[in-house]
């Protein structure tokens, strides 16, 4: 059954415990919550990412309609999976073993580990790659410079969400504001050039975001005191981040007229543009950091003696040698066909845990394999991929050719611009709902005994 138990007091200088068997210490509120997570939000990544967002030939509120629902849908699922970490004291794969039993959730926690080095060696990337392009100077210090920093701050991980919420947040959002006046100065021309086809389409891509963080969310919250602190936090803070940061891309896209990783350029372009960058570039660590340390504490699920810090040490020199050595453009796009994997997986997640009556959720080394609900996941993905299949180029190009050709089987037509976010949510959801109502019935009726 939960291990949570009734909250107790604690310093607020503990930080995260090193094992999996030690308590988490419940120090941080509202406001470290809603700061944490907003600073999660506050990503290049995401206006580089609005040149998929943007439709052409369309009113610019019709795209920021898009990028508010899109952050709406993703954040309310967000803030749902850091409730039930709140609740139950759990780091996030330790969820899962209520959900697919404790050997089975190795199974996730194998991709998750494979995802957050990846998106921690990107993320490395990103901020010196944008960094050298703001300085004229070459890549690699950046690289070693942000590896260091996001390892150091994995080293004590509440240590570092309380100087986020307390400090960086509020660097971050007086660049934000300066980079918005600057580029609503500029005059903004009809929209002409857009990377998304169709409403649900560009939705999709803001979806993408927050889900992508599910996996991780409860490493942090399971040190929140309150449930409804984590929901709130988690989904406002990163709503509203990814709101901003969507809508400056595709102002900026629309006012200079760049795309991809150009929208930095474009941004540098304004005046005093270079500070406010390089403000956002310092912030952007805290990306790195929190993929490092949840790579540890995603093994902890596996061998729950395991030192998170050693973990952690070893996970930062690996995405640090990554970010140096692999081309992490071209392997971008695997990190997105993980994060299809994830997405029914949410929806699998939400359904069997928020069906339950509370304290019937087992995260103990003896909870029950539940292979039904693979089924469900499994679903999920498949209507995902036939919906919109994730995009390979070169050697990994008949991975989408064969999708394509499913499609055609099924009478898909390729464009149908639905939301492969929502499709694959709402058949993992559904399933999951019918296949777990034999146990939600009798946990029901033990809670009524």
């Amino acid at each position: 059954m939960s291990t949570s138990g009734a909250a107790r007091p604690t310093p607020s200088s503990a930080d995260a415990p090193i094992t999996l068997s030690e308590p988490p210490p419940r120090t941080l509120g509202l406001r470290d919550t809603a700061g944490l997570w907003g600073n999660l939000g506050i990503s290049l990544l995401l206006p580089v990412a609005a040149t998929y967002v943007v439709l052409a030939d369309r009113p610019l509120s019709a795209t920021i309609g898009a990028i508010v629902v899109g952050a709406v849908i993703g954040s309310v699922l967000l803030g749902l999976g850091a409730a039930a970490g709140a609740r139950e004291g759990v780091p996030a794969m330790v969820l899962m073993r209520g959900l697919l039993g404790r050997r089975t959730s190795y199974l996730p926690t194998a991709l998750n580990l494979v995802q957050c080095v990846g998106w921690a060696a990107f993320e490395v990337w990103i901020i010196a790659e944008a960094a050298s392009r703001a300085l004229g100077a070459p890549r690699w210090p950046f690289v070693l410079a942000a590896g260091a920093l996001a390892t150091l701050m994995a080293l004590r991980p509440l240590g570092a969400v309380r100087v986020l919420a307390r400090y960086a947040v509020w660097a971050a959002l007086a660049a934000l504001v300066y980079l918005f006046v600057e580029v609503l100065s500029r005059p903004l021309p009809p929209v002409t050039e857009g990377g998304a086809a169709s409403f649900w389409t560009a939705a999709d891509i803001v979806i993408a975001l927050p889900v992508s963080w599910f996996p991780l969310a409860a490493d942090y919250t399971r040190h929140v005191r309150r449930g409804r602190d984590a929901f709130i936090g988690a989904a406002a803070g990163y709503g509203a981040a990814a709101i901003a940061l969507f809508t400056l891309g595709a102002l900026a896209l629309v006012a200079y007229g760049r795309a991809g990783l150009d929208v930095v350029d474009a941004l540098l372009a304004v005046p005093l543009g270079l500070l406010a960058v390089l403000v956002l570039l310092v912030v952007e660590v805290d990306e790195a950091f929190a993929n490092l340390y949840s790579t540890a504490v995603s093994a902890q699920n596996i061998v729950g003696r395991l030192d998170r810090r050693v973990l952690a040490g070893i996970v930062g020199v690996l995405a640090t040698a990554l970010a140096l050595a692999v081309d992490l453009v071209a392997y971008e796009p695997f990190l997105f066909l993980i994060g299809a994997v994830f997405v029914p997986l949410v929806g699998v997640f939400i359904v069997a845990y928020w069906l339950l009556p509370r304290g019937a959720w087992d995260v103990s080394d003896t909870a029950p394999a539940r292979p039904l609900l693979l089924v469900a996941w499994a679903a999920g993905f498949l209507a995902y991929q036939l919906t919109l299949p994730t995009f390979f180029a070169g050697p990994g190009a008949g991975w989408t050719a064969w999708w394509a050709a499913r499609q055609a089987d099924l009478g898909i037509d390729p464009a149908n611009g639905w939301s492969a976010s929502l499709v694959s949510l709402a058949v993992a959801a559904g399933l999951a709902a019918l296949l777990s109502l034999p146990d939600v019935v009798r946990a029901r009726r033990a809670v009524v005994r």
